[in-house]
């Protein structure tokens, strides 16, 4: 079987099989082999590891990854890609395609059954739309993973990668950096894919920390301040907490909170380095117990 990652073949196989890419899943496909070599260094794949592919298309990456990891788990939503990946990927006997939304499946129940509870990599062109919720589904579900490399959109790597006072700043930033090293891979344009995007992408590798940056008294918590705190990104944070029905906190606990810690009560959660509200949750969630 030839490589996929080509105009011409992709060509071939989406008229093969009268394949209609669906805009609902993001479907556009890579068709640059130079990309797919960076996100195979990147991600460091040997006859070791049990690598999670989300959203396979019709195979492209997962034949790099055949080649280089002992096990690939491909998960795809679009069940008429299924009897393409039966086809591209027929050569390979360590690939195991599942029909099924990544969301909605039980992935420690999957690490545990693929790949004996230890921690595996998660390699993937991931679809635009789902991006945010993917990347949080594995890193605040305790999946035992090594490390993430995926392609998304630049915007997205760049909210992954920024720090406090940047407009990108926010809680996919906050989340990122508390559970992994963020690195800049490599870009790639519109012109890499097939049908081409209207952004450009970036190839992010998110290496899982052994030891955490920082360690809140509850990190459950500290993430609710932090959503709370940029779902009223206009206001400050004294007001933002304290107008958060969840939370239960009055402006005046939050205030005396921010006083603690030497900021002022006008500061915006925006401001706020993860040291910070890891500090902030601690000292709001102690008011809370008491």
């Amino acid at each position: 079987m030839a490589y996929l990652a080509s105009p011409y073949k992709t060509a071939e196989i989406v008229r093969k099989y009268d394949f209609a890419f669906r805009k609902k899943f993001g479907q556009n496909f890579l068709i640059d082999p130079s990309v797919l070599e960076d996100i195979m260094d990147a991600a460091g794949i040997t006859k070791d590891d049990t690598v999670l592919e989300i959203g396979p298309g019709i195979g492209t990456m997962t034949q790099y990854l055949a080649e280089r990891a002992g096990k690939v788990i491909a998960v795809e939503i679009d069940s008429a890609l299924i009897p393409i990946l039966k086809d591209t990927l027929s050569e390979y006997d360590n690939v195991k395609v599942i029909n099924d939304d990544i969301l909605k499946l039980d992935i420690n129940k999957l690490a545990q059954e693929e790949a004996g509870g230890k921690p595996f990599k998660v390699a993937a062109n991931l679809p635009y739309y789902i991006t945010t919720p993917i990347i949080m589904e594995l890193l605040e579900k305790n999946v035992p993973l090594e490390s993430i490399t995926i392609m998304v959109q630049k915007e997205v790597a760049a909210r992954m990668m920024t720090g406090p006072g940047s407009k990108d700043y926010g809680a996919l930033s906050l989340a990122v950096q508390y559970y992994c090293r963020p690195e800049i891979v490599t870009e790639a344009g519109p012109q890499c894919f097939m049908p081409r995007p209207a952004v450009s992408s970036t190839v992010i590798k998110l290496e899982r920390y052994g030891d955490l940056p920082v360690k809140p008294e509850d990190p459950e918590y500290m993430f609710k301040l932090i959503r709370a705190s940029f779902n009223h990104r206009r206001k400050t944070l004294a007001n933002g907490l304290s107008n958060d029905a969840s939370l239960k906190l009055s402006r005046e606990q939050v205030t005396e909170a921010l006083g603690k810690m030497g900021l002022k009560e006008d500061i915006r959660g925006e401001k706020l380095t993860l040291e910070q509200f890891a500090e902030l949750s601690g000292i709001l969630g102690q008011q809370s117990v008491n």
